[in-house]
């Protein structure tokens, strides 16, 4: 699915640090190159038919045409998140080494993890030329400059162990994250091809998380993006609508994915 960022006008692109457990978002791509720096926690990223298990000081490549998904984070999970206009891009690109940085897939795997100085180094200047956000000046000759610094760190940095994804558990996953989360593992199994046993095992196997906890995760994700609206929806009615069977239910899955009780939550 091709996804329309909304990006502020006069900058070349954005950064932020982003976290929060996370909303549901569908298996995606966008025009601008894309990065991201994982600072805390741990989490399961999908590009196309392979899977990146990330964790603090990971830094991650996405190119233009690569579909990608970050389909599990644990509750401490955050991450820098860089983005470039294309224009912008084929402007600073020039080295030969930056140069596929223009590409739209480009082959290889763009997954590494950074040294402890390198690490320090490229979150520091992030931090430095997100606070520069509102002079657009500024910042955006530091987003230039970050996105080649973060390039250069990750040519000399060592590769992030990936495997490939059987079709059967990333339709699985899909199924959940971008279609249903109230299938049960017999319908998920049916739709995916395998049987439950066998799919409940190469889940748990390939992404490190079983599958009905991965689906509790979407459940509690899901509310939490409908409850933080603003409309006006109940607690209960934003559990029922995120898939839950019952309230006793809710507040079970709730407590043991966010470590608080859903009214603690709410004071919170």
């Amino acid at each position: 699915m091709r996804q329309q960022l909304k990006l502020p006008a006069g900058l070349d692109g954005n950064l932020w640090h982003y976290r929060q457990l996370g909303r549901a978002n569908a298996m995606h791509h966008h025009a601008e190159l894309e990065f991201n720096l994982v600072t805390q926690g741990c989490g399961l990223y999908l590009l196309a038919n392979r899977k990146y298990q990330i964790r603090r000081g990971d830094l991650l490549w996405l190119f233009p045409a690569q579909e990608h998904v970050l389909i599990e984070q644990s509750a401490d999970f955050e991450m820098w998140v860089g983005i470039a206009k294309p224009r912008t891009v084929r402007r600073i690109a020039t080295d030969a080494s930056a140069r596929i940085l223009r590409q739209a897939n480009p082959n290889g795997e763009y997954c590494r993890r950074l040294s402890q100085p390198a690490f320090t180094r490229l979150e520091s200047l992030l931090t430095e030329v997100a606070a520069t956000c509102a002079r657009h000046g500024l910042f955006n000759a530091g987003l230039n400059y970050a996105l080649l610094a973060a390039w250069n760190s990750f040519e000399h940095a060592a590769d992030v162990p990936v495997g490939d994804v059987h079709p059967a558990v990333e339709k699985a996953a899909r199924q959940v994250r971008d279609q249903n989360n109230t299938l049960g593992l017999e319908a998920l199994a049916r739709h995916s091809g395998l049987s439950p046993a066998r799919l409940s095992r190469l889940f748990k196997q390939q992404t490190g998380i079983a599958l009905v906890d991965f689906r509790n995760r979407q459940r509690v994700e899901k509310f939490l993006t409908l409850y933080g609206t603003g409309q006006r929806i109940t607690m209960l009615g934003a559990a029922l609508e995120a898939g839950f069977g019952s309230y006793p239910q809710f507040h079970r899955v709730f407590k043991r994915v966010l470590g608080c009780s859903p009214s603690v939550y709410r004071r919170k």
